[in-house]
């Protein structure tokens, strides 16, 4: 059975749908704070429990998730479910239970959030195109249209694309290898 939060892909829904009587709270204190400090402090505290709370990911889940983010988005789903020794189908059911995202979808988010910072570098489209994994300057351009209602140009242009070296790195070179799903597996409390 998929979660509330897949059900509500492609929608907007206020928080409280989601949350339930957490975002009635969570907005009283936010509203009470006297500082911006204050406030980040109280989202950081509420976004640390939700986190906490939720199941882990399947090892083979994260070591999936791993590989698309390293490989910004350059990697096809039959060679993530080989990795991970599953089929193709149980990776796509099991990703998109635990991710609310298709692999493939990912992947594209990953392929285009990658083009996009390059595109706020300054760097050419052609040659972001090309860098990227997209097929040519055309299917860039749709894909940056099909994401963000913009084009290229203007979509570098933004000024909520932030480059930040630590948020986005430039180089995943320096990150180990993709592991194995063993290594995501979690040792049992005792």
């Amino acid at each position: 059975m998929l979660s509330a939060s897949t059900e509500l892909v492609g929608t907007v829904v206020s928080l409280e749908d989601v949350w339930g009587h957490d975002a009635g709270r969570t907005e009283g204190r936010l509203r009470a704070a006297t500082s911006w400090d204050e406030r980040f402090t109280i989202a950081a505290d509420v976004l640390g429990r939700r986190l906490d709370a939720r199941p882990p990911l399947d090892p083979e889940i994260a070591a999936a998730w791993w590989r698309m983010l390293t490989s910004r988005g350059r990697v096809r789903v039959d060679g993530l479910a080989n990795e991970v020794g599953w089929s193709r189908k149980r990776l796509w059911s099991r990703f998109r239970s635990q991710i609310v995202l298709t692999p493939k979808r990912a992947a594209q988010l990953g392929r285009f959030d990658h083009a996009a910072h390059r595109l706020a570098a300054g760097e050419a489209t052609a040659r972001v195109a090309a860098a990227s994994g997209y097929v040519d300057q055309s299917h860039l351009h749709c894909e940056v249209k099909a994401f963000t209602g913009v084009t290229p140009t203007a979509l570098a242009a933004a000024p909520w694309l932030a480059i930040d070296d630590v948020a986005w790195p430039t180089s995943f070179a320096d990150l180990p290898p993709s592991p194995s799903p063993s290594a995501f597996r979690q040792v049992p409390a005792k």
